[in-house]
């Protein structure tokens, strides 16, 4: 699991200062155990064949299924990274006072899929240049961030971030303000939020607003390993993509 914040690139000046967060609590927030589509548990070791990371995209909700949808993935959930406050409530994120933004929890098989195309779904699934939001969302909870524990991850992901920069330049587009940091603290959210938008009744709302650019190979740590069809299932020119797919894993 993520340790204490060590590193950051990206601003946080708008952010509430340590000694103002909120005191959040010494126990975790209650919430699932295992994943509502792909059975696997939310919470288990990472085995030898095993990465994690954790990708901000705005509401948390469309951002997940986008993610468990990838072959390779093991299982995702959603919570709260990138703040002070300790084991925080929804409520409290959302009130600007604890520091963290919304982020999902990827575990993948490294065997089936590479950073690189979770990377890839990253950058082209929602606006980086937007600071603190996305959408109509506002507030420090739907900044955009990448962060990870390993340091070959971390220079990665700076490397896609510096060649989707360039790439969105040639577009017209904007200054990317993600925040791409090491070893940060990850707290589960509530119960009700994980899988959200496979839950009966589930309101489909989803907040990100992909720029139209692709990212290609053309950066240093780059090794996609998902086929080329994979990435027919997400049709970035369609608004809310994601909450047409399908909920089940895309088969190979």
């Amino acid at each position: 699991m993520f340790g204490l914040f060590q590193g950051m690139t990206g601003s946080k000046s708008t952010l509430v200062s340590p000694e103002a967060a909120l005191p959040g609590r010494s126990t975790p927030i209650r919430t699932a155990e295992r994943h509502a589509v792909l059975g696997t548990a939310l919470k288990a070791p990472l085995s030898t064949s095993q990465q994690e990371a954790l990708f901000g995209c705005g509401c948390f909700w469309g951002a997940e299924k986008g993610f468990w949808r990838l072959p390779g993935v093991i299982t995702t959930a959603v919570g709260y990274a990138g703040g002070f406050t300790p084991n925080p409530s929804y409520e409290e994120v959302c009130s600007g006072r604890t520091g963290h933004t919304e982020v999902v929890r990827v575990v993948w098989d490294r065997n089936a899929i590479d950073f690189s195309d979770l990377l890839k779904l990253f950058w082209e699934c929602h606006n980086p240049t937007q600071g603190m939001a996305q959408g109509n969302d506002t507030g420090t909870q739907y900044r955009s961030a990448i962060y990870v524990n390993d340091a070959d991850l971390l220079e990665r992901a700076i490397a896609s971030r510096d060649r989707y920069q360039t790439l969105l330049n040639a577009a017209g587009g904007g200054a990317i303000t993600t925040e791409i940091g090491d070893r940060q603290s990850f707290f589960f959210a509530e119960d009700y939020h994980q899988q959200y938008l496979a839950r009966p009744g589930s309101r489909p709302y989803c907040s990100a607003q992909p720029q139209g650019v692709l990212l290609d190979e053309q950066w240093e740590g780059c090794s996609f390993k998902l086929p080329s069809h994979v990435w027919s299932h997400y049709d970035w020119s369609i608004s809310h993509c994601v909450l047409r797919g399908d909920n089940s894993p895309i088969a190979l």
